[in-house]
């Protein structure tokens, strides 16, 4: 009668569901709620979907199909699978390949090309790591986020650098001259 009662309290009873769904149900509701928003924060493109054209996006994306074109997640991260097949100017916030990738790849934090990975074009990234396996055949610029800042700031130093050689120079002048 027991095992009746409670096949009996789902179905007909949802004051019994709430008091014994509500401990459990609360405990699963909120996980099940950040997976599904998880998921709706990574989005997959199949092996067998084929992308002609732009593509944006605002979340996490993973293509193991072939895309040719342009892709900007800008403040997102790009995965091209193991499957993935790329003719594309890519602009990301981190990229991870793990495909193949044919056009420069532009990163606001990272490339990481992974272990059979490959990429045919240049990268520009303040952070790159090739994996030993890998294949890269392009340029690397490795320009940081403060770019700017720290740029102007190595030229004020080579400019002191030169000034002490000018002094020294004076310093062999004067003996010259005086000679």
């Amino acid at each position: 009668m027991w095992k009746r009662d409670e096949a009996v309290r789902p179905t007909s009873g949802t004051p019994s569901t709430p008091p014994g769904g509500a401990g459990g149900g609360a405990g699963h509701r909120p996980e099940a709620d950040v997976r599904t928003q998880i998921e709706r924060d990574m989005v997959n493109i199949g092996k067998s979907v084929v992308i002609k054209g732009e593509l944006n996006g605002s979340e996490d994306l993973t293509i193991e199909g072939h895309v040719e074109g342009k892709i900007e997640l800008k403040e997102h991260v790009l995965t091209i699978g193991p499957n993935g097949r790329i003719k594309a100017q890519v602009f990301a916030k981190s990229v991870i390949v793990l495909g193949e990738v044919t056009g420069n790849v532009t990163a606001t934090e990272k490339v990481d090309i992974r272990d059979n990975g490959s990429v045919d074009g240049d990268i520009i990234a303040p952070r790159v790591a090739i994996a030993e396996g890998a294949h890269f055949r392009g340029a690397v610029d490795m320009q940081r986020k403060g770019g700017q800042p720290g740029q102007p700031a190595q030229p004020v130093k080579t400019e002191n650098k030169p000034a002490p050689p000018p002094q020294a120079a004076q310093q062999q002048g004067g003996p010259r001259v005086g000679a």
